[in-house]
């Protein structure tokens, strides 16, 4: 196999980390960009002693120059709680990192791919979500810095790569789960795991009946390898799992799995929230021959493992 020098922005994050480790152990040479705004060093415990990957304290609003063959462009605070801390810095983070991600790329040649959102359809009114819907978005709501700057993000590398020939993929990611998540970014299983563990009630925004579909991190990271690798499409592609579940059947699969009789406390939906979300991913499929393998039930027995295990050291 050609191995190969991939820079990864976001690398110490939630899903960066884990593709970290998927591409180094199959012996590329990985550069770990991270600011550590969310993302964490202990995300990359066992990996970022290895002889082929290099940990780079670096904001990527700020310029850099490297020798790469290929960018995997994830870094943005990716939960509300975090996004909206600073949201002035989450739209500078899409807007002018993504600017900075495609200068180098067009410099150096290199193939680059963003990491969008699904949060780009808004609260849509086409259900699941196909990618050539255009999207229901506020853009001036509380989430529009993470929503709107994505789609920015989106329309800078269409035009990086209509202008200057540069080699694009967008991807645009639904729910992901998995170990690594921060027990405090805000994100529906990492709240519902720790409340349950902590033994407080669950809190649920609402009435409980919006919909997610939530997708295993490792599923996600084998979609991101694959359409980087793809030669048919620049994107957008959707990565997530279809499998649709509301928010309570998500509360009550929780509780049976760590304690049952832990109380449910609703509160009101937060502004923008929106009420469905689920991929159609004939696309992912089509072209990439990717579909997720790992159902919610068991991702979710190896997520509460890692949180368990992360209470106890």
């Amino acid at each position: 196999m050609n191995k190969k020098n991939i820079l990864i922005t976001g690398g110490a994050g939630f899903i960066g980390s884990h593709l970290c480790g998927r591409l180094a152990g199959e012996g590329h040479h990985i550069l770990c960009l991270d600011n550590f705004f969310t993302g964490r060093l202990q995300n990359l415990e066992g990996i970022s002693c290895r002889d082929n990957i290099e940990v780079i304290r670096h904001d990527i609003t700020e310029k850099i120059l490297l020798e790469v063959d290929e960018i995997y462009h994830l870094a943005c605070p990716a939960s509300p709680v975090h996004y909206q801390y600073n949201a002035i810095k989450t739209i500078k983070t899409n807007v002018l990192g993504s600017l900075n991600v495609l200068g180098l790329a067009k410099r150096i040649k290199a193939k680059v791919l963003l990491a969008s959102t699904s949060e780009v359809y808004g609260d849509p009114k086409e259900h699941p979500q196909k990618e050539t819907y255009w999207g229901n978005v506020n853009p001036i709501g509380i989430r529009s810095c993470y929503d709107e700057g994505k789609r920015v993000a989106e329309t800078l590398f269409m035009d990086y790569h209509r202008s200057h020939r540069v080699d694009i993929r967008i991807v645009r990611i639904f729910n992901t789960y998995g170990p690594h998540m921060c027990p405090d970014d805000g994100r529906v299983v990492s709240n519902f795991i720790m409340q349950t563990l902590r033994g407080e009630p669950l809190t649920i925004y609402g009435d409980g009946n919006q919909t997610r579909s939530f997708c295993y991190v490792d599923d996600l990271v084998s979609g991101l390898i694959k359409m980087m690798g793809n030669e048919k499409t620049t994107g957008p592609v959707n990565l997530g799992n279809p499998d649709e579940f509301t928010i309570r059947e998500l509360a009550d699969l929780v509780r049976k799995k760590i304690n049952p009789d832990i109380a449910i406390r609703s509160m009101p939906l937060p502004h923008d929230d929106p009420r469905v979300r689920k991929p159609d991913i004939s696309l992912a499929k089509k072209t990439l021959g990717w579909e997720p393998r790992i159902p919610l039930t068991e991702g979710l027995d190896l997520t509460i493992k890692y949180f368990r295990d992360s209470c106890n050291n």
